[in-house]
């Protein structure tokens, strides 16, 4: 699809991938763009001076209110998804469900709410475009964080079956796996990232091309690849860095 003179929506606008989104929707030539956070003042602070720029408060885990959005913004021939919730949780040592849940509901759920909202707009539109921010642990699973790497690994696979319902409206449907992303989420990450403008830009060029799937750098390819004997290339040094207690996120990992 065409970015320059049509409408979009970006979930998460209010702070890094989300808001450098907008940023790059913005310097392609985006007629609208509806930027939509739970707190749509944060947005407004970030994007004072543009008038293609419509703040909405959303919270995609309230369906009431993402059907409500998809009626206000009938205009969007782009969706995308890129809110998201991390609580930094493993299975077993967390103290109770709590995190697992919100993470599923907000990465899972609220993707699937907002899909099923959006796609009847988009088909109205030609088709258009539906993005998923997915991540590099949608493949593979680390104990330190593990209740965020299910979610993501069901929002996988919610995307894939997304592409294939919705090809017959015209709807294209991008997965985008980043690694590591130099943003207020990581900032306890001691390791190589990616900055956010880069995972924009390319998550705009697969959607300008029909490109259906983003592999945004060097660490997710490496995982893409190691999918098919992951089990004894990948997983060992997992088993190592949890019996070690060397939590790639810098946080306890019991």
């Amino acid at each position: 699809m065409q970015i320059p003179g049509s409408t979009a929506l970006v979930t998460g606008a209010n702070r890094g991938l989300g808001r450098e989104f907008v940023r790059a929707l913005l310097d392609r030539g985006i007629g609208t763009v509806h930027a939509a956070a739970r707190d749509d003042a944060a947005v407004r602070a970030a994007f004072p001076d543009d008038d293609r720029v419509v703040p909405l408060a959303l919270d995609i885990t309230d369906e009431d209110a993402v059907a409500a959005a998809a009626q206000r913004c009938d205009d969007t021939s782009l969706v995308i998804n890129n809110a998201g919730a991390m609580m930094l949780s493993p299975f077993i040592g967390a103290p109770d469900l709590s995190a697992a849940r919100t993470e599923m509901e907000t990465n899972y759920f609220g993707t699937l709410s907002m899909a099923r909202a959006f796609a009847p707009v988009l088909a109205a539109h030609g088709g258009g475009a539906l993005v998923d921010v997915l991540s590099v642990v949608s493949w593979y699973a680390l104990p330190f964080n593990a209740s965020y790497c299910a979610s993501k690994s069901a929002e996988w696979a919610l995307t894939n079956a997304l592409r294939v319902e919705l090809r017959g409206q015209g709807t294209l449907v991008v997965a985008v796996h980043p690694g590591f992303i130099d943003t207020d989420m990581t900032a306890t990450v001691d390791a190589p990232k990616i900055s956010p403008r880069d995972v924009a830009a390319q998550t705009l060029d697969a959607v300008e091309h029909g490109r259906e799937e983003v592999v945004t750098d060097e660490s997710s390819r490496g995982v893409r690849d190691s999918l098919p004997h992951h089990l004894e290339s990948l997983y060992p040094q997992v088993q190592q860095q949890w019996d070690r207690g060397e939590n790639p996120w810098g946080a306890s990992s019991s």
